[in-house]
Order: C-alpha cells, then sequence, then structure tokens
C-alpha cells in the first residue's frame, strides 16, 4: 500500500485462487502430489492454509477493510474488461476465392462441372437433386466450407497420390460425390442427403475424411503448410482418471507399496473412479476380497475427489481445426510431441467456439490397398484404377461368400464371416446390408434371422404397410437403415424428410418439448407417437395402423445403420475383397506390411499359404523394409488352393517376401 500511495498508483484487493471453495484444498494438494510424483505429506508441508479459493465478496471486503478502495479498483477493472468470444457464427480460415467471385457461385460452378465427370449425362433427376442441396448449402451458408473440403481432398488425392475416402453421412450427399470428397454414388445407391444436413440442423455438417495410415502426418503438414499454422490446430482429447489410473496415481500419493498399488488396481475393471464404492459392493470378484476391510478407505475416498480430473492432453486422432488467423486469441493452444499445435479443448468445444473442423482419419487399409496397388505396378506394370473398379466382379462375390475374407476391410472377423456365409451376398448393395445388420443391436435383437429368411424364401416377405414397400423393398420389409425410418416417418405422417429427421433424433429424447414443422410436441416419447398417431390418420391411415407403424419405428430407429456411412465403408470392402480374389499375393503383402486388421500376421501367413502362395523366408540380399511380392518357380508354390474357383489372377508364380522389419532384438 505504501508503494501504491508514493507512485499515485491505485492497489487492487486480490486473492490467488486455485479452487473454487475451501473443500477443493485437499483435492488441489493431491493433485500437486500426483503432477510433482512426490508423497502427499510433502505437498502439505509447502502451504500452511486452505485459503485459495474463490471468496465471496463479502468475505473479501472483510479481509480488506482497511484497504476499501483497493476492493473496489477490482471491481473497476472488471467492469472495465470488454472480452468477446465470437460464438456467432463459424469462422472460416482464409480461402482463396478469385475477386469478384462469391463461394456460393463458385461451388455451384465446379459441382456442375464435377457432374458432367461424374454421369453420362445429368439426367432429371440428378440435376434437381443438385440445385436442391447446393439451394439448402448456401441457404445454410456453408458453400466455402464444402470448397475448402474438396480442395484438400482433391490435392491429396491427385498432387500427393494418396488415397481418400469420406466415410460418414456425407456420403448421402451429391455434392459430395460430384466435388470427388466421396466416391459412392448417392443417387445410384438411393442414399438420402437429408440425413447428412438438412434445415433443421444448425451445426456445420460433418465430413469424415479417411487417409492412408502411414501417410497421415502428410496430409496434416500440407494442411498447416497451405492454410497457415496460425489458423490450424488438432483437437485434444482429455485423458480423466478412471478407477484404475486413479488409484495407482493416489497410491502414488500415500506412498503405498508398488506391488500393493498393481494388485489393487487390476482388481477393478474399467469403470470410472466413482464407480468403486458400486464395485465393491456389487461384483462378485471384489465383494469378498480383502478390499473391503477398511484399510484401503483412504485409497478409495481420495480416489472420489478426483474422479473425472483431467490427467494429461493427447492429440485428437482425427480432429484437425481449420479456423482464421486469430485462432490464438480465442483458444489456448501448446505444441504436441508431433510438432503439430494442440488445441487446448476437445472437439466439442471446439464446435461450440465456432471452429471448422475436418475429422483426418488415418486408416490402416487405405495404407494396405494402396500398397498393394504399388506392387501389381512395380510387378505387372499395370496401373490399376481401383476407384473405377466394376462393382458387379463376379470372382470378388464368390471370394466374399466362400467367408474366406482374412485381411478384407470389415467383412474379416468370425462374426462376419459366419454372415457372409449365410447371407451370400452377391451384388454390391448386399455388402451395404451386411455392415448394415453386423452392428450390435441388430444381432442382439434378432434382426439378422428374419433378414436372412426372407431374402433366401424361408419366409414370406411382408410390409408393416402396402404404401411402405417402395423404402423397404431393398430390405426384405424390415427396417435396417435410419434413411428408411426418415422416409417411412415422412410417407406416414406427410411431413418433409426435414422433420422426419428432426423425429428420429429424438426418439426417446429426455427434451421436455420437441417442434415437429409448427407443432410442439410435450413429453417427447408419448407426445411424439401423439402427433405420428394424429399425423398418420389425417393422411388416410387408420389409427390401429398408426399405432403398429409407430412402433416398428420405435422399435427399429435405435437399431437401424446410417446407410450413407454403410456404403462408403462398402467402397474399401469390395476393393479389398477385389485384390484378394485377382491379386493375392500384392493384396496380403499390404496387409503383413500395414496390419490393418483383427489377425496377427501368422494367421495371415497362412491364409496366404492356403492360397497357394509361397512365402519367402528373409534374405539379407532380397528383403525389403516391408513385404514385397516376387516371382517364384512353378515348382516353390504349395498350399490347399482351395479357393482356385475364386482367385482368377493366378498365383502359382508370386510368393511374398518377409520383411526386414520383423527381425527383432538384433545389435
Amino acid at each position: 500500500m505504501d508503494i501504491a500511495a508514493r507512485t499515485k498508483t491505485p492497489a487492487v484487493a486480490t486473492n490467488n485462487v486455485h479452487y473454487l471453495t475451501s473443500e477443493g484444498a485437499g483435492t488441489h494438494e493431491l493433485l500437486h502430489a500426483i503432477k510433482d510424483i512426490v508423497p502427499l505429506s510433502r505437498t502439505k508441508a509447502l502451504r500452511t492454509n486452505s485459503e485459495y479459493f474463490m471468496k465471496p465478496p463479502h468475505e473479501m471486503r472483510s479481509l480488506f477493510s482497511d484497504a476499501p478502495d483497493a476492493a473496489d479498483e477490482s471491481l473497476r477493472i472488471a467492469d472495465a474488461c470488454d472480452f468477446d468470444l465470437d460464438l456467432e457464427g463459424y469462422h472460416f480460415p482464409q480461402m482463396p476465392i478469385p475477386r469478384g467471385q462469391h463461394p456460393a457461385g463458385m461451388l455451384a460452378r465446379r459441382c456442375f462441372e464435377g457432374a458432367h465427370r461424374r454421369f453420362d449425362r445429368i439426367t432429371k433427376e440428378v440435376g434437381e437433386r443438385l440445385q436442391h442441396e447446393l439451394r439448402l448449402i448456401s441457404r445454410m451458408g456453408w458453400p466455402a466450407y464444402f470448397i475448402l473440403v474438396a480442395d484438400i481432398v482433391d490435392h491429396v488425392r491427385k498432387v500427393m497420390g494418396i488415397r481418400c475416402a469420406c466415410r460418414g453421412s456425407a456420403a448421402g450427399s451429391l455434392v459430395c460425390y460430384v466435388l470427388g470428397i466421396s466416391d459412392v454414388d448417392p443417387v445410384r445407391y438411393n442414399l438420402l442427403f437429408e440425413r447428412f444436413m438438412n434445415a433443421r440442423r444448425d451445426e456445420l455438417p460433418d465430413i469424415d475424411v479417411d487417409v492412408e495410415s502411414h501417410r497421415r502426418e502428410e496430409v496434416l503438414g500440407y494442411i498447416a503448410q497451405t492454410y497457415g499454422a496460425e489458423q490450424t490446430a488438432i483437437c485434444c482429447m482429455v485423458d480423466t482418471f478412471r478407477a484404475r489410473l486413479a488409484i495407482r496415481e493416489v497410491g502414488k500419493a500415500l506412498n503405498l507399496p508398488a506391488e500393493e498399488i498393481d494388485l489393487v488396481a487390476k482388481a477393478f475393471p474399467h469403470v470410472r473412479a466413482r464407480d468403486i464404492p458400486r464395485a465393491l459392493e456389487q461384483l462378485p470378484e471384489l465383494t469378498g476380497s480383502n478390499l473391503k476391510s477398511g484399510q484401503l478407505d483412504q485409497l478409495f475416498e481420495l480416489c472420489l475427489k478426483i474422479d473425472g480430473w483431467p490427467r494429461h492432453l493427447a492429440l485428437h486422432p482425427s480432429g484437425v481445426i481449420l479456423s482464421s488467423a486469430d485462432l490464438a486469441d480465442r483458444v489456448p493452444m501448446e505444441s504436441s510431441w508431433q510438432g503439430f499445435t494442440m488445441l487446448q479443448a476437445d472437439k466439442d468445444d471446439a464446435e461450440a467456439l465456432g471452429l471448422v473442423k475436418l475429422d483426418v482419419l488415418g486408416v490402416r487399409m487405405l495404407s494396405s490397398i494402396a500398397h498393394a496397388r504399388a506392387e501389381i505396378a512395380r510387378i505387372e506394370d499395370i496401373e490399376l484404377d481401383l476407384d473405377a473398379l466394376p462393382h458387379g466382379d463376379p470372382s470378388t462375390f464368390r471370394l466374399i461368400s466362400s467367408s474366406r475374407t482374412l485381411g478384407c476391410f470389415q467383412i474379416e472377423s468370425p462374426g462376419q464371416r459366419e454372415l457372409l456365409a449365410r447371407f451370400q451376398p452377391n451384388r454390391f448393395e448386399d455388402l451395404i446390408v451386411d455392415i448394415s445388420l453386423f452392428r450390435p443391436g441388430p444381432v442382439k435383437s434378432d434382426m439378422v434371422s428374419p433378414f436372412l429368411d426372407r431374402r433366401h424364401g424361408f419366409e414370406r416377405v411382408s410390409y408393416p404397410h402396402a404404401s411402405l414397400e417402395p423404402i423397404l423393398a431393398e430390405t426384405n420389409g424390415i427396417i435396417v437403415y435410419h434413411e428408411q425410418v426418415i422416409r417411412v416417418i415422412s410417407a406416414v405422417t406427410g411431413c418433409s424428410l426435414d422433420d422426419a429427421d428432426y423425429v428420429r433424433r429424438h426418439l426417446g429424447s429426455s427434451e421436455d418439448e420437441v417442434r415437429v414443422g409448427s407443432i410442439d410436441v410435450a413429453s417427447p416419447q408419448g407426445g411424439l407417437g401423439a402427433w405420428f398417431g394424429g399425423a398418420a390418420v389425417a393422411n388416410g391411415f387408420t389409427a390401429p395402423e398408426a399405432d403398429s407403424l409407430w412402433k416398428e419405428v420405435v422399435a427399429f430407429a435405435s437399431f437401424g445403420f446410417c446407410k450413407s456411412h454403410a456404403a462408403a465403408f462398402a467402397l474399401p470392402t469390395y476393393v479389398s475383397a477385389w485384390l484378394k480374389a485377382h491379386y493375392p499375393a500384392e493384396f496380403l503383402a499390404g496387409v503383413l506390411t500395414h496390419d490393418p486388421g483383427m489377425y496377427p500376421r501368422r494367421l495371415i501367413v497362412a491364409d496366404a499359404r492356403a492360397l497357394g502362395i509361397p512365402i519367402l523366408p528373409i534374405d539379407v540380399n532380397a528383403s525389403d523394409t516391408v513385404y514385397r511380392v516376387e516371382s517364384v518357380p512353378a515348382g516353390r508354390v504349395g498350399g490347399e488352393c482351395e479357393l482356385s474357383t475364386s482367385i482368377t489372377h493366378s498365383a502359382e508364380s508370386k510368393g511374398v517376401r518377409l520383411a526386414l522389419s520383423e527381425v527383432k532384438g538384433m545389435s
């Protein structure tokens, strides 16, 4: 105060705040002990009281009763602060839009140019759908976003030569297809744009881009270089204290023996720290143990205090943030060990802040496919265009139906191979259904058996209502896709597809009120059912029919799968199966190199031998850092060759050379 008086500088009354209330002092000390890796007893000695909390105004006034002006000054400073996170709208990076052009016009021009490349002729259906999508994108203010994603994907594919794929509901957009973001034709496969975006959704549409896993860092580097490090970052994942981690860290802070901490931590399943007491009471393997003896009460009590607290931040595996140049002014950032700037915000917080997020996920199967294609070019001198493969290749579907699909994307698990053997897919649309059916919900609810019985003629195909046959014919009268739920709701009630998607998303909602079109529906589940029944009756259905249809919609909506996402996954599934059917040695060399699936390499090697592909040993002169395909004399070919009727390209002259990367432990 003397210095303030001498310098005529106002004094400010403040407090060194580390936690919200005085009760947080113990947790604060515990977190310090964990961070500094020292016993809790030592950190307590560093602080003599628990006064580092946010004191209420009256308490601050009391503490500074001899300097009321200092307390007033703190209020004056707070009132003078003017900070705005600018949460209205999204913040796009600076983009090379030519002078005099508007993003909406630029997007429309590029879309129609792309449509002429994608289609032999632009039919009325294609033209009207493209115009519809462009109108909505323009009205929502997203043209710049689609141009941004298209530019990135175009460069990654054509300039960098990296395989790229679109996943998720974005595959249902014709705009994404003609721009080259997605390779799934939404018109041919009857995909629904409204599942991706519609007028009832205010948030930025989510476009997920898959790239070759071993080249993902190249893609991230290109994005940062193109749009500037000050405009790009990767959002974080917050690793929090759960039961096992909390027990280990608190145990160290209490200076408990390491062996004892390890035994206690391993005794618990992977649950939240707050669930420790319930686990002790309910889990049979814990109820009879000595963990409830009381000796560990302090340990468990402290674990509860740090439940859900952040332990550290890690780079998100896919969330790339692109924003305007003032990104650092709105979000705290830090450098990551990989060299990329990381936001101290997770993907949900980033979206709430109006940051543009593009999910760029590394997928090992794309790396395997790229490796196989490169090997085919090296061995056969053939440059395959895998994106232009016909989707009805008989050899590919013979392989898939044989269920010998180890290494193939999405269809190699034991359960999937069993389903394939029962399903017997023979067209691309069957792969879309297969991927959608093999999910926990449909399997547990036994949706699979009725579908297969109808497919193979063991059960008559029937429909909830005759008018729904055009919607459900592709799945034998059973609701499988989200898109079907949307179309059924729209067809039965007469509401728009936008409103139907809104209803689908709010089935089972806990919100007090749901608005369907201009109608407010109170008490969501019963209210939506009443709205559905009334609208259906007004649209020509009887009350019993409406009630039956509503029960069917509610039952299947929770198990349905996004058809657009399944179609996007069906593409690499088909390509991987095509490669295995026609170029098995090259394909399995890619699988062994990049290890994309669920099986250890020894099983892939065994599968190769069963296909008659020799596995050549490591050779200092012949082996590379990756698995390579080599020509071998016909006499060296062995194996069962069980799939000779499925594999059209002779495997007898090719073997796979083991990679030097398999050599371990040498120095």
